[in-house]
């Protein structure tokens, strides 16, 4: 069982955590979360945690935000004791964590760098919207001690954008790209969508080509997922739009994967590629790997030493929890030692590194002779490697391998 707790059980009121848990702190990369759960548009495809202004209701506002998630860093700090713990990355996500702007974000920053003090080479990452940032933004974002940027580009071409409720013109993209380096960024990443309902593969490759022609460090590529209860999976239920064909993403990730490739990003992650390691989003390398970090905001989630737990979600039960001096937990599990294992070898396997192959059980090793013989992986130094092949059915090599 992954949990030794009761169902929805957030643990003590000040957040302290379970005896142990913290014994290992400071050997493994820490990083810190900060969900910024703000939105000008809800997108019909997105289920995140994240609300536009009419969604929010009285008593919240952008404007209270960052003093609200400084109080949960400085709630962190005491939860974690005063053992010297710098942190190796932060990353803003959302929602939009650029609609904050330059100084709340930086605001949140220091606060982290106040308690916790950031790593001399911490890589400090938000995302943004091309059409949430102007060209001014960059050069305060950097002072601010930001140094990597994510756009969210999700397509080059109009009617795929519009079909995903996407409201930025695509003309924009190359525009802060530009605006980003020009400032000084030495990390840039793109974010990607296949498999929209009505975009051709000719419609992916004018947005393979767009993107690469941005000459990013770094790219993601997600198929799209039609989650329930979202605008895009009502319009799904009702006949509108098809659901997203399997034979057709495979191809589209195959031709991704094939561009990206003759463009000089190598994939380290299933979904993500890099010019080269350097490149690589330590942050999310951070989570595949096991590692700690805090989550700070409406619905974040964190891990500490198999400690696993997740905040409230709505923006104003998240705030009075905080001034209530209360830790704003929703709910939290104790991660036993074979969830840890099961864990690892669904996220390693996704890694290009490869999983170890000490994590597997004696049915799982069993399993990975017919793995490498179907062509799904290879065995580079003791560790299992997907091939092209095997990233497509990662899913179904987890399930052979845990069988």
């Amino acid at each position: 069982m992954p949990s030794t707790l009761p169902p929805g059980d957030p643990g003590p009121r000040d957040g302290s955590l379970p005896e142990g848990a913290l014994d290992a702190l400071g050997e493994r990369p820490f990083g810190v979360y900060v969900h910024v759960p703000f939105c000008t548009v809800r997108c019909g495809y997105c289920d995140f945690n994240t609300y536009t202004a009419e969604e929010l209701g009285p008593g919240v506002s952008r404007a209270s935000f960052a003093a609200t998630a400084i109080g949960e860093i400085r709630l962190a700090r005491r939860v974690l004791g005063d053992r010297d713990l710098s942190v190796s990355t932060v990353f803003f996500g959302g929602g939009t964590p650029t609609l904050l702007g330059p100084a709340d974000l930086g605001a949140v920053l220091e606060a982290i760098d106040g308690e916790f003090g950031l790593a001399q080479d911490a890589e400090v990452t938000t995302e943004s919207n091309p059409d949430s940032v102007r060209s001014g933004d960059f050069e305060k974002l950097l002072a601010a001690g930001l140094n990597r940027i994510s756009f969210g580009m999700q397509s080059a071409v109009d009617h795929v954008l519009h079909t995903l409720d996407r409201t930025h013109d695509p003309a924009r993209v190359p525009q802060v790209v530009g605006d980003a380096r020009a400032a000084g960024f030495g990390q840039v990443s793109l974010d990607l969508i296949y498999g929209t309902p009505g975009e051709s593969v000719a419609d992916w490759e004018v947005s393979l080509d767009a993107a690469l022609a941005c000459e990013p460090d770094h790219l993601s590529a997600y198929s799209l997922i039609v989650e329930d209860g979202t605008a895009l999976a009502r319009r799904v239920r009702r006949g509108e739009l098809p659901m997203p064909d399997e034979d057709d993403l495979a191809d589209k990730y195959l031709l991704a994967d094939e561009r990206l490739a003759a463009a000089g990003l190598e994939w380290y992650e299933v979904s993500n590629w890099a010019r080269d390691a350097a490149a690589q989003c330590r942050h999310n390398l951070g989570y595949w790997r096991g590692a700690d970090w805090w989550g700070v905001g409406p619905g974040a989630h964190s891990h500490v030493g198999g400690v696993r737990w997740w905040n409230v979600k709505h923006p104003a039960a998240y705030a009075d929890r905080l001034a209530a001096g209360a830790s704003p937990a929703h709910a939290r599990e104790l991660l036993d030692e074979e969830t840890r294992r099961v864990e690892r070898v669904l996220l390693e396997l996704r890694l290009g590194e490869g999983l170890d192959l000490s994590v597997l059980d004696e049915p799982g090793r069993d399993a990975v002779p017919g793995v490498v013989d179907r062509g799904l992986a290879w065995i580079e130094r003791d560790r299992l490697v997907l091939t092209r092949e095997g990233r497509l059915l990662a899913d179904g090599v987890v399930r052979l391998l845990l069988s």
